[in-house]
């Protein structure tokens, strides 16, 4: 009987340790959280030239960036603005886009110039250029800025730039309207007054800055073109926007303090301005 008790009693501790052993080798499920992905920037480009004949050679050159962490269409479509009809955001798919806007350029070139090649007296180089360049991003605002240029007879180039800010907690190009509340009108007439404050090559005899001087406009109109840092708003223009070709592209300041009263509350609260 004490034999069978003792069986018993090891049987038991037997498959009990063997239970603990199963128990020990089964984990618990682990839900995986996915990590927002890093915001980093990157950049294609594509710089080439063609001969369209002994006396005119055409070049083709652009850069797009490149935000593998913006999955939001409508605000992609913002971004790349200037360039219609991307469907692929990727790298591979912007790097196509730039390579298929080449080919077209230059056959459109090629096309055009049966009208009025003949009428080119002397060698010519003609070019077409875009940039795109990431200013800055902090507190959540992206500045991008573009810029163009390009050669296709005359007496000059031309040339043009365009600001824009991308609030990238709301995902949507920043409006002036959520920057401030002042009546344009006002706004226009602070412009005005402020166009002398940066130099941008014009100046009078005695070596003061005279933007006014080659204004082509009674108003100077807030436009979308803008953007900030921490000491002011900034309106940009490009060459004949408001001023003659002479006096290059125009940026005038607005100072937080001049629109105190009217600043937008989260605006105001994630620039820190006082």
């Amino acid at each position: 009987m004490k034999n069978t008790i003792a069986i018993l009693a090891v049987s038991s501790l037997l498959a009990f340790s063997a239970c603990k052993k199963g128990e020990n080798t089964t984990q618990p499920d682990k839900t995986e959280t996915s990590q927002p992905e890093k915001f980093t920037v990157d950049s294609v480009k594509v710089s080439d030239s063609s001969n369209i004949a002994d006396s005119l050679s055409v070049a083709f050159t652009s850069k797009l960036l490149v935000f593998p962490a913006l999955k939001d269409k409508q605000l992609l479509d913002s971004i790349y603005f200037q360039n219609k009809g991307i469907k692929d955001f990727s790298k591979q798919g912007l790097q196509a886009f730039l390579d298929k806007d080449k080919n077209d350029y230059f056959k459109s070139v090629k096309g055009d110039s049966k009208d009025w090649l003949s009428d080119i007296s002397y060698a010519q180089k003609w070019y077409t250029s875009s940039d795109m360049n990431l200013v800055s991003n902090d507190n959540g605002y992206m500045h991008i800025g573009y810029a163009w240029s390009s050669y296709e007879g005359g007496a000059h180039d031309n040339y043009g730039f365009s600001e824009r800010i991308f609030d990238l907690k709301n995902n949507k190009k920043l409006e002036l309207k959520d920057i401030t509340s002042m009546p344009k009108a006002k706004l226009e007439a602070i412009l005005m007054k402020n166009i002398n404050k940066i130099n941008s090559g014009t100046t009078d005899s005695k070596g003061n800055v005279n933007n006014s001087e080659m204004l082509l406009v009674e108003v100077i109109p807030a436009t979308d073109n803008f953007y900030f840092d921490q000491k002011n708003l900034y309106f940009h223009y490009s060459p004949y926007e408001i001023t003659a070709f002479a006096a290059g592209d125009i940026i005038i300041p607005i100072s937080w303090d001049e629109l105190k009263g009217t600043l937008n509350e989260e605006f105001k609260e994630r620039m820190k301005i006082k």
